[in-house]
């Protein structure tokens, strides 16, 4: 196991060289940081000078080098809109993010693996056919359409809940949250239900197509033969045996709605990174914008060997054959 894991943790490293390589390039090849910086009347000493600060005149591997010390610091420098150092301005948008793609998930993982064992168990109801049938609605219908139409029903027609940001908030100190009130959930409902909605039939359709498959193997037969219980085998057995994919996708899941939260935080004006990114595209803010694709890269790194150390531990098969 450990050079399975020595095995994953240098195609990491690789990996991350290349993001922060692209990152790198977006101080070169997006817009002059110099221009960003100062206003159109500054003169061209104080633009030389400005360039001799940065270390803009300095060859590319001498700034590539720097770039590589300061991201492993986690100094992506100061957002040229904001001025303030990019690392902060991160770290106060973490929480609304994280609080978000949890409850996704936890809605994502919940109802998909429910629905996908009850409709892989019961494929001839007319009710699964009509779980399945509604699902497609997750895949069909792209992400800000799903948000604006549910924020038409429950926020404007019906009045339940809010259509946008963030409320009812209580500070920890090291962690803003607000899943310890009324109001925070009443505010993160609707956009967890839009992040979750694709996750959640990507995940409801392979789990049945898994059951549908285990279901008909040999020792699915001969536990009924054995006289055990329609519970136990659905549940202990046939469940159990679909873990390996399930575990792909429950990784890739939890990296997907962090990509896709760019979408839905800015339709529900969400104050997570992913509407920070936004903004700083708008305006051309390159170290949000490469802090930002160092972020995500890293946490996808780190969620696909977790995954890959999962798959060691449950498929005895990746054991053998290493």
């Amino acid at each position: 196991m450990f050079f399975f894991i020595l095995k994953r943790l240098a195609q990491s490293v690789l990996v991350m060289a290349i993001v922060s390589a692209v990152s790198f390039s977006l101080f070169n090849f997006v817009g002059d940081p110099v221009n960003n910086m100062v206003g159109q009347d500054a003169t061209r000493e104080q633009r030389l000078e400005i360039r001799e600060q940065l270390g803009l005149d300095d060859p590319v591997l001498t700034q590539y080098s720097r770039f590589l010390g300061n991201m492993l610091q986690g100094d992506f420098g100061l957002s040229y809109r904001i001025k303030r150092p990019v690392d902060q301005l991160i770290f106060e948008r973490l929480p609304a993010t994280l609080e978000l793609v949890f409850v996704s998930a936890i809605i994502a993982l919940v109802v998909g693996i429910g629905l996908g064992v009850y409709t892989g168990i019961r494929r001839k109801s007319w009710i699964s056919r009509g779980i399945l049938s509604v699902s497609l609605v997750g895949v069909s219908l792209p992400t800000f359409i799903i948000g604006i139409a549910l924020i038409y029903i429950f926020a404007v027609h019906l009045r339940w809940l809010p259509s946008s940001g963030r409320s009812g908030t209580v500070d920890l100190g090291w962690w803003k949250t607000s899943l310890l009130t009324v109001d925070g959930w009443r505010a993160i409902i609707l956009p967890a239900i839009t992040l979750s909605l694709f996750q959640l039939t990507l995940i409801l359709r392979l789990v049945r197509a898994e059951m549908l498959e285990v279901m008909q193997t040999d020792f699915i037969k001969f536990a009924r033969a054995r006289g055990l219980s329609e519970r136990a085998i659905n549940f202990r057995h046939a469940l159990r045996n679909t873990l390996v994919p399930v575990i792909t996708i429950i990784g890739l899941n939890i990296g997907g709605l962090i990509a896709f939260s760019v979408i839905t935080e800015t339709v529900f004006q969400w104050p997570g990174t992913g509407l920070m990114f936004i903004q700083a595209v708008d305006f051309v803010d390159v170290p949000i914008m490469a802090a930002y694709l160092v972020f995500v890269a890293l946490l996808f790194v780190l969620i696909n060997l977790v995954v890959d150390i999962l798959y060691f531990v449950v498929d005895p098969r990746i054991r053998l054959g290493n």
